[in-house]
Order: structure tokens, then C-alpha cells, then sequence
């Protein structure tokens, strides 16, 4: 029996890093040197050890294997809003204005399937995460790239933004600490954005989970005066406490948005294993010697990865934030995807091509934190051992 795929998924394709890991595990299954993996941001580092206790014992809780409430459980919403008000001074309901969710990345999907309609557009930034399009696409919406650029910080142009039609956009998609540049924004900028999104009747979705690594200036939308009648917050356990399988994150905002995206939420799932937001609200209680023995480990691996780029010619800009560095391919005829791919075949060394993040990601590479010192230095010998020969 043949059965055609829905229509909705004509207008996405197979996320890229699912494709090329595929390649990769062939690769490995065909060749005795095995592949360093220097592409994506999942964490190697453990979570705290207090959190790990806190999710073998929990695990012993007579309720711990039963449905879970679909708007999570009050310590973990309680943990949300102290973190939010220790870290930003942001004072956050945790009744009414947190949602916890299975991974921010779920969010991105929950918000756009409870919000957009066929012929709604989406303002996504160019370069930025693909899950931004994607989702938009199987909601039914259209996407409008809007360009982040060098020139300017990676920032948006509002000038450029507004001499755009924006009659039929709902929704706007920015993430600072930016991924995947690492380029920061500021409140000055945030307040500017916040003005935008009143005068256009546009909501920004702000995706925020790179906030406190290598960032000297951790910051949230919600702090601009206002910011709440239009902005929502998506944040995530998955960087910054090393959780990314975890899969805990939430989403902040207004009451009513919260409201709305539940309304979705709860037909999609029965509430998170009661272990795993335990283990999380323990984590968000963890205080600024944490994030300092975390960025110590980043920063000392930066320092090679920026080491590999001077190997293959890549232009960066110091003090980005995030767990990869982003850099500019000089002297080469090859498009980034086919500089990846030389580097990959002939060093066994896989790093990210930047057109994958949209048309102003070409020309770029990416490189990720996420290995320790010993692999990273592996990977600078194989690429200069490759270009002797």
C-alpha cells in the first residue's frame, strides 16, 4: 500500500543535521579513523552532580511515575521565577506566566501552532536557527527572512524592517546571545525592538538559551518596561546546565500567551517524568560558581577552536558569546558547504557550514565548544597534517 506523505511536509525538508550525522556514521562504519565531531552544540560536560542525585532519588517518589500536571510542577515553576528575579530582576508569576516545556524547542513548534494561521507571516532572522522556518512552514505560514549582517552586529536594521509590508506578520523571531554568530544585543536594543513590536502589532518570540555562556552581560527581553504585552521568552536547561537530553525548558510571558499556547500544549503531551523537574528546579537554584567553572571549561576550549580556524583561514571576531565560534572563510573559491565537506573527507573533521542558517551564512563556518581540549587539539593536528600532504 502507498501512502503520500502529508502535503504540509512538501515545504520543509530533513533537518541538516540528521542527514549529515547519518553520513557521518557511514563514514565511520567504513573507515578505521573515526570522524571528530565539531558540529553541533550538544553539551559533553555533566549537569551538576546535586542534579543528578536529585533525579535517582526522585525516581523513588510514590507518585513519581504517574501523570504530571500539563503546566509542571509548582517547584519547578517556583524555581523559573527566583532564577528569573536572581538573574535579570524580573518578577515573573509562576501560577500564570511560566510554561514549562519538553526543550525550548518544543516551544518554537507550540508557538507557532497556536498562533499562526494559512497566509500569517513570520519575520525570521537570517542567518538563524532553521526550526524557526520549518515550524512556521508546517503551521501553515510564510516566512520572511529579514538580514542580520556583520556590518551591524548581527543586529537587525529597524530602518530595513520597516520599509518592509508588514501588514500580514504575526510573529518575529529573535535570539541573543545570537546562534549562530554569538553576536549579544543590549537593552538599549531590546527597548527599540519592544517600541517596533507596538507600533507593528507584531508578537517577538525571544529565544534565549545561550544567555550566560561566555556572556559577560546576561540579559532578558522581559526586562524592558512593556516588554510583557508583547514579547514571550523561551529559555532552556539544555546549554547552560549541560541537559540538552533532558529536554527541559520554558516559555515566559503574559498570562493570556500562556493561556494560549497551554491550550495547544495539553493535546500534545501528559506532563514531564516529576524526576526530571525536580532535578531542573535543583539546577536552576545552582549560582554564578557554576556558570563560572562552566565558562572557564568554555573558554580555555575557545582559545583552540579559534587556533582551528586560523588553520583553515577563518575570520572571527573575539569576544562573541555561545559555545561555537563563527568565522568568515577567506581565500577560497569553495561555498561553505563544499569547504566543510573537503575538510571533512580529507581531515576527518566535521565542522558546520554556514549556509545551512540561511543565504547570509555563506561564505561562514561554525565550530562547537562542545568536545574537550584533547579532541579539539586532535582535530588542529588531522587539519594540518591534511594540508602537508
Amino acid at each position: 500500500m502507498k501512502i503520500k506523505q502529508a502535503r504540509r511536509l512538501e515545504s520543509v525538508s530533513t533537518y541538516y543535521f540528521a542527514k549529515k550525522l547519518a553520513e557521518i556514521s557511514d563514514l565511520n562504519a567504513q573507515n578505521e579513523v573515526q570522524i571528530i565531531n565539531l558540529g553541533i552544540g550538544s553539551p559533553d560536560l555533566l549537569p551538576p552532580k546535586e542534579v543528578i542525585d536529585i533525579l535517582k532519588s526522585s525516581a523513588d517518589d510514590i507518585d513519581a511515575n504517574k501523570y504530571q500536571s500539563y503546566k509542571g510542577q509548582p517547584t519547578l515553576r517556583s524555581a523559573f521565577s527566583k532564577w528569573y528575579k536572581s538573574h535579570f530582576e524580573v518578577v515573573i508569576e509562576q501560577d500564570t506566566e511560566i510554561l514549562p516545556l519538553m526543550g525550548a524547542k518544543e516551544g518554537i513548534m507550540h508557538i507557532h501552532m497556536s498562533l499562526l494561521n494559512k497566509g500569517d507571516e513570520v519575520l525570521v532572522p537570517n542567518p538563524g536557527y532553521p526550526a524557526y522556518r520549518m515550524t512556521a512552514a508546517l503551521a501553515g505560514a510564510s516566512t520572511v527572512y529579514y538580514d542580520l549582517k556583520s556590518k551591524n552586529g548581527w543586529l537587525p536594521d529597524f530602518n530595513e524592517l520597516s520599509s518592509k509590508d508588514l501588514t500580514k506578520v504575526k510573529l518575529m523571531w529573535i535570539n541573543y546571545p545570537h546562534m549562530p554568530t554569538g553576536a549579544c544585543a543590549d537593552l538599549d536594543f531590546f527597548r527599540e525592538l519592544v517600541s517596533f513590536a507596538k507600533e507593528n502589532e507584531i508578537i517577538i518570540c525571544h529565544d534565549n538559551p545561550y544567555a550566560f555562556i561566555l556572556n559577560d552581560n546576561p540579559i532578558s527581553i522581559l526586562q524592558v518596561e512593556g516588554a510583557r504585552d508583547w514579547c514571550v521568552e523561551l529559555v532552556s536547561l539544555s546549554k547552560c546546565y549541560n541537559m540538552a537530553g533532558w529536554r527541559v525548558g520554558a516559555l515566559v510571558g503574559h498570562s493570556n500567551m500562556i493561556n494560549t499556547v497551554m491550550k495547544f500544549k495539553s493535546n500534545m503531551d501528559s506532563g514531564m517524568y516529576k524526576p526530571l523537574q525536580m532535578a531542573a528546579a535543583k539546577a536552576l537554584s545552582m549560582g554564578q560558581d557554576w556558570m563560572d567553572s562552566l565558562n572557564h571549561v568554555y573558554a580555555k576550549r575557545k582559545k583552540i577552536a579559534q587556533e582551528i580556524m586560523n588553520e583553515i583561514g577563518g575570520e572571527y571576531e573575539e569576544n562573541k558569546a555561545g559555545m561555537f565560534v563563527w568565522a568568515k572563510i577567506k581565500n577560497s573559491t569553495l561555498n561553505s558547504a563544499e569547504f566543510c565537506d573537503q575538510i571533512l573527507y580529507g581531515a576527518k573533521v566535521f565542522i558546520t557550514p554556514g549556509h545551512i542558517f540561511g543565504s547570509n551564512g555563506e561564505g561562514y563556518v561554525r565550530i562547537s565548544l562542545c568536545s574537550d581540549e584533547k579532541t579539539l587539539r586532535s582535530a588542529l593536528e588531522r587539519i594540518r597534517n591534511n594540508k602537508k600532504q
